[in-house]
């Protein structure tokens, strides 16, 4: 089983990468966005305690993403693996997917985490912003507010799975063809090391 994660700030191009990468690999796609999508939209138990908490503009907590994350698992029993993208944000949900990977008799194939500096994300997100009808993707003040959160509480991850031999990093800024074929050189030598 091939399991990775792309990791990055947010607008680094994980989601662009990502659905390449699970396509190349027959990998189930796992976004932490549409997990949360689905879980409201379909009304199930996850999602309407995810709900409780978001209508009172509270965080969800990790068990609550977690749990779903296992739901979409479990809908793939016979995946060939899964990338996660946007997930793990914190090093608690970075040990509940080890935990989970240990539950399954199956491990972490490599993270990847594509490096893109600051003012390349404001660019790209208020490009974004342009389409995408988000309020938050126009306002620079918040998009490097996400950016100082990435780096303050989601940075550590990286060096989380960095100390276990997993994670390596790879320039996000150019083609996108061209970050895809780098990503694709690095899986194939994580895979040639298995």
């Amino acid at each position: 089983m091939i399991n990775l994660i792309l990791f990055g700030p947010p607008g680094s191009g994980k989601g662009t990468q990502a659905v390449r990468i699970a396509e190349k690999y027959n990998l189930v796609h796992i976004s932490t966005g549409d997990l949360f999508r689905y879980e409201l939209n379909n009304m199930t138990e996850l999602g309407k305690l995810a709900k409780s908490y978001m209508d009172k503009g509270q965080l969800v907590p990790d068990e609550v993403t977690v749990d779903m994350l296992k739901s979409k698992m479990d809908r793939h029993p016979d995946a060939n693996g899964f990338i996660f993208d946007g997930f793990p944000r914190t090093l608690n949900q970075a040990d509940a997917l080890m935990s989970l990977f240990k539950a399954r008799k199956t491990s972490l194939t490599a993270m990847l985490a594509l490096e893109v500096d600051e003012d390349e994300i404001v660019r790209r997100i208020k490009m974004r912003g342009e389409t995408s009808g988000r309020a938050d993707d126009n306002d620079e003040d918040i998009i490097r507010n996400r950016f100082a959160v990435y780096k303050n509480e989601t940075q550590p991850v990286f060096n989380y799975f960095k100390n276990l031999g997993l994670a390596t990093s790879i320039n996000g800024i150019g083609d996108v063809d061209k970050i895809y074929h780098l990503l694709v050189n690095r899986i194939d030598r994580a895979l040639n090391r298995l």
